[in-house]
């Protein structure tokens, strides 16, 4: 079941690849050791990674299957796939021709002993993201489904590429990729110009392009058999063994399978330079491709490693690896791995001054300074847009699609055939229809359609109040922290973003909508703050931001968060234009949840005030925790 090739790129040489020596390391790595688990592609667009990524497949060894030997295939699995297309099903056209309970393979099946590739793995759907996980997990797809009972073996090198501006990947999935490399186009002229000439010859003359290589990846091909069949004679021996564990603890990687997918891979990397034992450079070549994903321990942690963090922890390993072997340790120098960056001393106080600007405004405003560090992070409540949508799959509000959990069947088409709806309608008629034995009588009549609910990723708009009110007593430091919060929560629930922050005279989008949710993080660590509150102005610019994204995604539901004290500031009637503001939110049909800020023995209660004008949800900023209260804050029905 080959796919389709639907472009010149498919073609492309391997050898002819221009740079990106390190994605080409990996996946010839994985060609060596399948099993080491496939490799991630973290790159900005028109760095060549699917070009590099397809012109693997010539470069595989032959596979044996019950038809004898064929070539290593490449099948790929769009975004937009369906269940039934990756997985397999009931094969329909046996079941309704021939009476016969036939099951039809899917992707998967296809892909075995071969390579599986994902181009924007990031934007995969959640429920493909499961089916990836538990093939990955046992190297075999059990269907259990519409009266068929199937199984068959799924092993498979997987292969995804991703822009990391689009959106990050389920932590799950990104631990089931053994290797990750970030590639970046090169800044050198002598490069470029090389990259856009190679391209240019091959478009001109693809079969002459692919000839003139042909004996580089003849040999590479060749390379790469030899490396297999002398991998079982590898040998890792207990020195090397120690080193690689002490590696991974140094760097507190969950699990064990980042030590075991570093021994494969520092074994492969062995056999391919035709060793026959691994050595420390070895392991430090695994080290590279294998723990930079792993050492995130959060999603908007920085990826990749430092380079002194690493030379640290493989000094302190190389000193374990002596020891367990008997050997006196070498004098230590440097810091140790993993220990937190030095501070000089300099942190600046993150408490603000005493509310300065007051209900009806008028005192000046205190000079700019940044936000400062997050306060507590936590588990938030659910904030979900009520109704039912049809946006992009996700995980906060209900929606129908394609693609969820089939709830009911309709006679309405273009839903998808809802199998036991249709057979069911068809029975009620096999009498009138003078059927008395044999095969089931169908019409078009009886066709069902399913109506099927799951869940979607909404437009998320924070609108953050970071004036001079919200700065008193610590407040912003909490405020800060449960917008961390809210945004590691939609994260999650794969919405796309935008931050819009409140102060001085105006409302500033400081991120435009994104599924990056860890640049917001990083352009909320940065935000200004003091100054008035024109709160009437964050909530114009949220509308406009919604209606714009409206124009661009019609089906994608948003959500305005606001936190904030209520105190409108700034200008003649500023709580009035606030509300006139939301009223006018409130009118553009656009769910809103109001997070209340306001602290201390007094409350004035604007918050709630701006929340019933904006017809949406209300919740204090001590109840926005999980924890605290359980249960939804659904926004305006």
């Amino acid at each position: 079941m080959d796919q389709v090739r639907p472009d010149f790129s498919w073609g492309f040489p391997f050898s002819a690849v221009v740079g990106q020596d390190r994605l080409r390391l990996a996946l010839v790595l994985c060609a060596v050791h399948p099993g080491i688990g496939g490799v991630l592609v973290r790159g900005e667009k028109g760095t060549a990674k699917s070009t590099v990524v397809r012109a693997l497949t010539a470069l595989l060894p032959a596979v044996q299957d019950e038809n004898g030997t064929r070539p290593a295939r490449l099948i790929e699995l769009p975004v937009g796939a369906t269940e039934d297309r990756v997985v397999g099903s009931v094969d329909l056209e046996k079941v309704l021709r021939d009476g016969e309970r036939a099951f039809q393979p899917g992707l998967l099946s296809a892909a075995h002993q071969g390579v599986l590739y994902v181009d924007e793995v990031n934007l995969l759907h959640d429920h493909l993201v499961d089916v990836l996980l538990d093939a990955a997990a046992m190297g075999r797809v059990h269907v259990e489904r519409d009266g068929i009972s199937h199984s068959h073996a799924a092993r498979f090198v997987m292969v995804g590429t991703m822009n990391p501006e689009e959106g990050e990947l389920r932590p799950q999935l990104l631990d089931r990729f053994g290797l990750a490399v970030d590639v970046a186009a090169s800044r050198e002229v002598d490069v470029r110009m090389e990259v856009v000439r190679r391209r240019l010859d091959f478009e001109r003359d693809p079969a002459g392009f692919v000839e003139r290589y042909a004996a580089q990846d003849a040999a590479l091909a060749a390379a790469i058999l030899e490396a297999r069949d002398r991998l079982d004679s590898v040998v890792l021996d207990d020195v090397e063994l120690r080193r690689i564990a002490s590696l991974c603890a140094s760097f507190d990687v969950d699990g064990m399978r980042a030590d075991l997918v570093l021994a494969r891979t520092a074994t492969a990397h062995a056999a391919w330079r035709g060793a026959g034992a691994v050595e420390a450079e070895d392991v430090r070549v695994a080290a590279e491709l294998t723990l930079p994903h792993r050492r995130r321990r959060d999603p908007f942690d920085e990826p990749g490693l430092d380079e002194q963090q690493l030379d640290d922890a493989l000094r302190q390993a190389d000193e374990d690896a002596r020891s367990g072997a008997g050997e006196p340790p070498e004098p230590e120098s440097g810091s140790s791995p993993g220990a937190p960056p030095a501070t000089d001393g300099t942190d600046t106080d993150p408490e603000g001054p005493d509310d300065p600007d007051g209900p009806g405004g008028g005192a000046p405003a205190p000079p700019e300074r940044p936000a400062g560090p997050t306060g507590t992070q936590f588990t938030t409540k659910l904030l979900e847009v009520p109704g039912v949508g049809e946006g992009a799959p996700g995980r906060r509000s209900r929606s129908r699609s394609s693609r969820g959990r089939a709830v009911r069947s309709t006679a309405e088409s273009g839903h998808g055939l809802h199998l036991v709806g249709t057979l069911f309608a068809a029975a009620g008629q096999q009498v009138a229809r003078g059927r008395t034995a044999g095969r089931m009588i169908l019409d078009s009549v009886d066709l069902r359609g399913a109506i099927r609910e799951g869940r979607e990723g909404n437009l998320v708009v924070f609108v953050v109040d970071a004036s001079g009110s919200m700065a008193a007593r610590d407040r912003l430091s909490a405020v800060t922290g449960a917008v961390v919060s809210l945004l590691r929560d939609a994260y999650q629930r794969r919405d796309k973003v935008a931050v819009i922050t409140v102060r001085g005279r105006a409302a500033e989008l400081v991120l435009p909508p994104t599924s990056s949710v860890d640049i917001a993080v990083r352009r909320l660590q940065g935000m200004k703050t003091g100054g008035k509150s024109p709160l009437a102005e964050g909530f114009l610019r949220a509308r406009e931001v919604v209606l714009r994204e409206r124009l661009r995604d019609p089906q994608r539901r948003a959500l305005v968060v606001a936190l904030t004290d209520g105190r409108a500031t700034g200008g003649k009637d500023a709580l009035h234009r606030a509300k006139v503001a939301a009223g006018l939110l409130a009118d553009s049909a656009v769910a809103s949840v109001v997070v209340d800020c306001e602290t201390g023995m007094v409350r004035l209660g604007l918050a709630a005030e701006l929340s019933r004008r904006l017809r949406g949800g209300y919740v204090r900023l001590g109840e926005l925790s999980a924890q605290q209260v359980a249960g939804v804050v659904r926004a305006a029905a």
